[in-house]
């Protein structure tokens, strides 16, 4: 799969990592489960500060992985709310790899939609706060 190489956003980063070996599948790349991992907690952190609270994954609407990522990459996580219910936050998970420190690039990876509902201190559903 050829780089398709593109910017970061104009915008901070929720999240940023750099994978490490113990990070790869046996083919070499990191393992998915790890980016998935990453990618839950990136969108949690608008989830919960939308919820002004806890939150807990209900779904995981779409997941694309557009390119493998590797050790050594700068993987940055962009997380906005993009939709809110009365209970339930659905947030746009956006990931970019910056590589080949002698010759940068950077790529877009992979993109995802999850939602997260409001719980409080016993894990149970609970509304939105107004926003002001």
């Amino acid at each position: 799969m050829p780089d398709t190489i593109t910017e970061l956003p104009d915008k901070q980063p929720i999240l940023r990592v750099m994978p490490m070996p113990a990070d790869v599948n046996p083919q070499g790349d990191v393992f998915g489960g790890w980016i998935m991992a990453q990618v839950d907690v990136a969108g949690a952190i608008p989830a919960m500060h939308r919820a002004r609270g806890r939150v807990t994954t209900v779904a995981v609407n779409s997941f694309l992985f557009k390119q493998p990522v590797s050790v050594g990459d700068v993987v940055s996580f962009y997380a906005e709310v993009v939709d809110t219910g009365r209970t339930s936050i659905k947030v746009n998970v956006e990931v970019y790899a910056e590589r080949h420190p002698a010759h940068p690039i950077t790529v877009r990876v992979t993109e995802a939609v999850l939602t997260y509902v409001a719980v409080n201190q016993h894990g149970e559903k609970q509304s939105l706060p107004n926003i002001e």
